[in-house]
């Protein structure tokens, strides 16, 4: 009889930022604490991603460079692709972690107010992404893998 604890999966989770430099800290912090993690620059790439995967979370930049399509209807930010993310069957019951450098005052309640799960204020903070992440997914804080411990 095994006796051992089950531990869950740490899960999947999409990084949607145009900056590589926020893409990667993001990236290593997040598979230091055992996730596995998948990167976007774009939204329009970042749709296709969720279409295409069983994420269980998206942490999502506000901010991207103007869309060049002028049949658009309008620039496409973060609060564009969260209303979509809300519209998409495959995006249903994943929640968005909102992460800006704008001033949380405002962007902060109004990303609350579009139904993010969290919002990040860059640059982020490890403990407050770890904190947000495991609230996100339901209370399920990651452990870093085996591997770190010398395991």
């Amino acid at each position: 009889m095994n006796l051992q604890p089950a531990v869950p999966a740490p899960g999947k989770i999409l990084v949607v930022d145009d900056n590589p430099i926020i893409q990667r800290t993001l990236y290593f912090a997040l598979r230091d604490r055992g996730y596995q993690v998948l990167m976007s620059g774009e939204i329009a790439d970042a749709l296709n991603v969720v279409r295409k995967e069983r994420l269980d979370l998206i942490l999502l930049d506000i901010h991207f460079p103007q869309d060049m399509d002028v049949n658009s209807g309008g620039n496409r930010d973060g609060f564009w692709a969260l209303d979509w993310l809300h519209r998409m069957n495959e995006a249903r019951g994943i929640p968005v972690i909102i992460i800006s450098g704008d001033d949380p005052a405002m962007t902060g309640p109004r990303a609350l107010a579009a139904g993010a799960a969290a919002y990040l204020h860059k640059p982020v903070n490890k403990e407050e992404l770890s904190a947000a992440v495991a609230a996100a997914l339901g209370g399920r804080p990651s452990a870093p893998p085996a591997e770190h411990f010398g395991v």
